[in-house]
């Protein structure tokens, strides 16, 4: 009988430990996952040796900016919402343009592609509204998906974008950014002529095989944290360049701060 409640006494034992373990478990995954909700954490964090130049993409959503603020914690670079389809303006975007450049930061613009307006007159929203100005980022289109069915023709959608990037191109004499997903890039992109340079965005991994050799920018994150914006999301989108700080200068021609480079 002795034995027996040893043994007894062994496999209660055992029990207890398997159950602080399944709560241990639990109650990491649910602080992890606290984590990630709140943006402390996410499942890509870039090396900031490898990727020294960050930046945030910005609209409406984030209320009011202080940019100066933002521009302190490490961000070189931003790209702000501009215009959607063919007579959507965003409601921030003169003032965030105005006190993003004036804090110091490396500005650009992105246009929201619509696959429901003419190219033509898309183009007409964002040269508009955005200034042609020598010191700016190139412009940026947003092709992603916002709709599940009844997805245009690729040739189409690839004639819209060339008539996009050809007006961008000869209104601010810059190659135009592309910023896109995966799926996107292969329905749309992959093995056309188009002339852009890429932004992906790839938020649960580092940028597949695929874009090895192709990509400029990484959108890394959509639910950063970052102090200084006020009134809307508490996220904000993050992003890196691929290359040094001397890289992203020669990319950008100039230095907001003083001289060209």
């Amino acid at each position: 009988m002795r034995e027996k409640k040893g043994n007894k006494r062994v496999t209660n034992q055992k029990k207890k430990i398997q159950w602080l373990i399944l709560l241990s478990l639990l109650l990491a995954a649910a602080i992890f996952a606290t984590l990630v909700i709140s943006g402390t954490v996410w499942f890509n964090m870039p090396s900031k040796t490898k990727y020294p130049v960050r930046g945030v993409d910005a609209s409406h959503y984030q209320g009011q900016m202080n940019w100066e603020r933002i521009a302190e914690q490490g961000i070189t670079f931003a790209f702000l919402k501009a215009t959607e389809g063919s007579g959507t303006v965003d409601d921030c975007f003169a003032q965030n343009w105005e006190n993003a450049r004036a804090a110091g930061l490396y500005v650009g613009a992105y246009h929201f592609f619509s696959f429901d307006s003419s190219a033509a007159t898309q183009a007409e929203n964002y040269c508009a509204v955005v200034p042609d100005v020598e010191d700016a980022l190139p412009p940026v289109i947003d092709l992603e998906f916002y709709r599940s069915d009844n997805l245009p023709d690729a040739n189409a959608v690839r004639e819209s974008l060339r008539i996009l990037l050809m007006k961008m191109r000869g209104v601010y004499g810059k190659k135009p950014i592309i910023y896109t997903t995966k799926a996107c890039w292969e329905a749309y992109l992959e093995g056309s002529d188009l002339d852009y340079t890429l932004w992906i965005r790839s938020i649960f991994t580092s940028p597949s095989h695929d874009f090895s050799q192709s990509w400029t920018f990484w959108q890394y994150n959509p639910r950063g944290m970052l102090d200084g914006y006020t009134g809307g999301d508490v996220r904000i989108d993050l992003n890196v360049f691929r290359g040094t700080e001397a890289d992203f200068r020669n990319f950008a021609g100039y230095d907001p701060k003083g001289a060209l480079s």
